[in-house]
């Protein structure tokens, strides 16, 4: 089966569940965010050291899947079995802010504003973090007019928090120190 379906060759694109509408809808934009930030925190990934965080990385990139896919279905009760492995836990919030805890141990308190970058490590990750805060009010635009989990708005500004403390984190295992503003 090819990758290529050509059903949105005029513009338009289909929910998981049913419906079509334009790639621009408001719905399509949150969820392209997400995935936007899904790829970006895999460059960040990529960068050595590779093994840095790599298992809390990796389980925020399987969350945004499912967060992905919860943007993608705008009616979840007509796919309700299907849409389960979606499922986004409360506790996962809970999950991250332990990760910050943990890494804020490490390193010394923030006194002033940071500049981004330091080690290709730390700035992919601080790219990734504004990413994320662009996908935030993408979501928080949609659920205006949309049902949206609250979790996931609640998970996407801690999730920021942890991508600016992993590269503070990623700039000190280096040997750089903070470049404040």
């Amino acid at each position: 089966m090819p990758i290529y379906t050509k059903t949105g060759d005029k513009g338009d694109t289909g929910f998981f569940g049913g419906g079509r509408v334009g790639k621009d809808d408001i719905r399509v934009t949150a969820y392209g965010e997400i995935d936007e930030l899904n790829a970006v925190i895999g460059g960040a990934m990529a960068c050595e050291p590779r093994d840095f965080e790599a298992s809390l990385l990796e389980s925020i990139q399987r969350d945004l899947f499912s967060i992905g896919g919860q943007l993608a279905t705008p009616d979840p009760d007509k796919v309700a079995r299907a849409i389960q492995k979606a499922d986004l836990p409360e506790g996962r919030v809970r999950e991250l802010e332990a990760a910050i805890d943990a890494a804020d141990g490490e390193l010394e308190p923030l006194k002033a504003f940071v500049l981004p970058g330091g080690t290709p490590k730390a700035a992919m990750l601080h790219q990734a973090r504004t990413v994320c805060r662009r996908a935030e009010r993408r979501v928080v635009s949609l659920a205006r007019g949309h049902e949206v989990p609250p979790v996931v708005i609640v998970y996407l500004n801690r999730l920021s928090d942890v991508l600016f403390t992993l590269a503070r984190l990623a700039n000190h295992r280096a040997g750089v120190g903070d470049r404040i503003w």
